[in-house]
């Protein structure tokens, strides 16, 4: 026992937030956990897949339940996986909360210096002063040295001195210039035991082939001890900046010396910027493992290459690929320059930079209001509890949950207490609540126990896959888009502080995480990601179309402008993946030419670069085996973007991703400016996800705060209400077939513009308070709606 808990539940201990105190729990915690056995060479022979669903089995278990299993050789394989996998779980966690940690430092230092140079605007102003009056007495004593070196020494001294004047130039310039780096130190050195224990128990590999950071490390780590301020300058600091430099090295007796402290923060200042971009890797890491080991080779992706540009209609050379490249953008290029003088949406100032018109809203049809109210009179009313059931009657999407091994889950009623899991978690109400709201009919413990043990992420995605392929097969979705497109946006959801993927939202200004759905045009949920704040949502933006495996698969993705990066182009381009984010902004927006020679008459200065054609085929090779493993399922698309997301001087594939990405951006852009229905699509589109984050919120209805520090448990909360809010709308379009079929019987005149214009968000007719009852005697009316459309005799 430790501190009250079991061995086998401290395994199972989830990470806090990244403070001080709980940077020496996990510091114990990864020393405890390494100590009990080394994993690896146990697991040699299991396939890693294996592993991760046996640790998954085990985490779902209790104490009790494990010492259940009477075959002993299994007892001891679960929990050689569980404790392999937590060890791996414990070091990416360690090293997130070490990356957030001088991440947090870079910010305070910052914000230190935005309050120093506030504190200095008298001073720089006084100088400013000082220096006007000397300028004044030199223009009025052009000839006279004597008289002008007597008059400087005066307007000196009557403001206080050389030296005063020198010690106040002194404090402005220490700060000037963005010169936050010396201010790092103050809010590092409560945490640099703990950082420092992190590097000694973890084992840091570069990726590259500079290795002058890992060199660095391993000599701070020499003298962490010491009381020196100065060390031997015989290392290279060729991973740092210029300025990093300037302030670390300095002359003493003719020597080149390094200061202690200032080589420590830069130090690890860019070793957090090399766990995130993938220049540094950790041994025994599942998140920060070197993702190039996880890439097919390229012999192993010669044979996948040609179906695979076949398919993408692709050329299968780099040259080729590339004229292909130019082509494109050339020909989109010269039809903006020709279009130009007749867009009068459309204008560029003397800078370069495009300037568009707001886009003006279309018009509604005239009946639209008045159907949306008959609709909604006549949708019949229903409880979240009865329509869960009433969909769980068609579909039996509750037949993927039960216990982890696959036996018989000896429940009096499975499918009940099933529903009402999914109900309680989904809402927000959480076990306690809703075991009394529903009078004795299923206990807390019970509900608890189900959605730690039956229900996982895995399953709960299995049950929504269930859910949309059901919803394909009825026609009114499809009056609402082509199924084709999907749009992808976060919604920020409150969490309960100190937690390790919590964070204080910029806009928000609250504390919590990022919900980060994929919905259909249909306006069906593909699949979502909970991601930390702070994370660049663009990251997840790819891995929901390849996750989704439903017979919903759209090539089209929308996102807001923050879905979308120069890599995120590059890699959703090869994948074919049409990326078509709504601009908000266009401050940070470059377009590129073909090349310097051409010019235009209309645009020429909106293309102020160049693209770098030879960068692109040197490293197509290199971008191919990259797109190949991801579609061959070794890696996805985020694991890369995390990377790719972060500048790297060393990193070639960031450099090729983006200059590729650089060129699908200045196309799509280029198109965007062009085409002012397709700027009003993208907006329409885009609203769909935006409705969909205030349903989600209507279905969350137990409180706006998910009660949860467990990662793998934020998710499935997030899952939870995908379901909910699938099933709702399975519901709802059956309903709404049903009341548009009668209402054309009625002689209500419908069409495909008015239906078009519709959703199946409808709350109004739906009960979520009162006693909370299933009636799983009464079987429901099937979901065969009437014909959509009917003859009107």
């Amino acid at each position: 026992m430790h501190e009250g808990r079991t061995e086998f539940a401290r395994m199972k201990a989830v990470p806090r937030g990244a403070s001080l105190q709980h940077m020496r729990q996990w510091s114990h915690r990864l020393d405890w956990l390494e100590s009990i056995v080394t994993t690896p060479p146990l697991l040699t022979a299991v396939a890693n897949t294996k592993t991760q669903q046996f640790a998954a089995e085990a985490m779902a278990l209790d104490i009790m339940d494990m010492r259940r299993i009477q075959t002993v050789p299994r007892r001891r394989a679960l929990l050689v996986c569980m404790l392999h996998q937590a060890q791996v779980h414990t070091r990416d966690q360690w090293v997130e909360m070490f990356t957030r940690r001088m991440r947090r430092t870079l910010t305070l230092a910052r914000e230190k210096l935005q309050e120093l140079q506030d504190q200095h605007r008298a001073l720089e102003e006084h100088m400013l002063a000082v220096f006007a009056e000397v300028i004044e007495h030199t223009i009025d004593t052009p000839d006279d040295n004597a008289a002008l070196g007597q008059g400087v020494r005066d307007i000196l001294k009557n403001d206080g001195g050389a030296e005063a004047l020198r010690t106040r130039y002194e404090q402005v310039s220490a700060y000037h210039q963005d010169n936050y780096r010396p201010l790092m130190w103050g809010f590092y050195r409560p945490y640099r035991a703990a950082i420092f224990q992190l590097t000694r128990l973890l084992t840091f590999h570069a990726a590259t082939q500079d290795a002058s950071l890992i060199d660095a490390l391993a000599y701070i780590q020499r003298y962490q001890h010491t009381r020196h301020d100065y060390l031997p300058g015989i290392i290279a600091l060729d991973f740092a900046s210029v300025r990093w430099q300037a302030l670390i090295t300095s002359r003493q007796k003719m020597v080149t010396v390094l200061n202690r402290r200032q080589l420590e923060v830069c130090v690890f200042h860019y070793l957090a910027l090399g766990l995130q971009n993938g220049d540094v890797y950790v041994e025994g890491s599942q998140a920060y493992a070197d993702y190039r080991g996880q890439l097919l080779s390229w012999s192993e992706c010669l044979p996948r290459l040609p179906a695979y540009c076949q398919a993408l209609q692709m050329p299968e050379t780099a040259a080729s690929f590339v004229a292909h490249l130019q082509q494109r953008l050339r020909e989109v290029t010269e039809r903006l320059d020709t279009s130009f003088p007749a867009n009068t949406e459309l204008t560029i100032d003397d800078s370069g930079k495009p300037h568009l018109k707001r886009l003006k809203a279309q018009p509604t049809p005239e009946e639209l209001e008045t159907l949306r109210a008959l609709v909604r009179e006549r949708m019949p009313e229903r409880h979240l509890l009865d329509v869960l059931k009433n969909v769980h009657h068609e579909i039996q999407y509750t037949r993927h949950f039960g216990p982890p091994s696959g036996s018989d889950p000896k429940l009096s009623d499975a499918v009940s207490s099933y529903l009402l899991t999914i109900f309680g978690y989904a809402s927000e109400l959480g076990a306690t609540q809703t075991a009394r709201h529903t009078q004795n009919l299923i206990g807390w413990h019970t509900l608890r126990r189900l959605n730690a043990q039956h229900i996982t992420t895995a399953k709960l995605e299995a049950a929504l896959r269930d859910v949309i392929n059901d919803y394909t097969r009825f026609e009114l979705p499809f009056f609402w888009g082509s199924g084709q497109a999907a749009i992808a946006d976060g919604t920020h959801i409150e969490l309960l502080e100190n937690n390790l993927l919590g964070a204080r939202h910029v806009r928000y200004g609250k504390f919590g995480g990022i919900a980060y759905p994929h919905i259909s045009d249909t306006y069906i949920a593909l699949f979502s990601h909970f991601i930390a704040c702070g994370v660049w949502e663009a990251v997840y933006i790819l891995d929901g179309l390849l996750k989704n495996t439903s017979a919903l698969q759209p090539d089209t993705l929308h996102a807001d402008t923050h879905g979308q990066s120069e890599p995120v182009f590059g890699i959703a381009a090869l994948l074919g993946i049409k990326l078509m984010p709504r601009m908000r902004t266009w401050n940070d927006v470059t377009l590129y030419r073909v090349d310097r020679m051409t010019t235009y008459t209309h645009i020429d200065r909106l293309l102020t670069q160049v693209v770098d054609w030879a960068l692109i085929e040197r490293h197509w090779q290199d971008m191919m085996q990259v797109v190949l493993s991801i579609q061959a399922g070794k890696v996805l698309p985020s694991m890369l973007l995390q990377r790719l997301g972060v500048y790297s001087r060393q990193n070639t594939l960031y450099k090729a991703f983006s200059e590729l990405g650089r060129v699908e951006r200045t196309i799509f852009l280029l198109e965007y400016m062009a085409n002012t229905a397709m700027r009003q699509h993208i907006r329409a589109e885009t609203t769909k996800v935006e409705a969909y984050h205030q349903f989600t919120d209507w279905i969350a209805f137990g409180g706006p705060v998910l009660r949860s520090a467990d990662p793998v448990e934020q998710e499935k909360r997030i899952k939870y209400r995908d379901l909910v809010a699938n099933v709702v709308m399975l519901q709802n379009v059956v309903d709404m077939t049903n009341v548009l079929h009668d209402l054309q019987r009625d002689g209500v005149r419908i069409t495909p513009e008015l239906l078009a214009c519709m959703s199946p968000y409808l709350t109004g007719h739906l009960k979520r308070f009162g006693h909370y009852i299933l009636d799983m005697e009464t079987p429901p009316e099937p979901l065969r709606p009437k014909p959509l459309f009917v003859t009107v005799p």
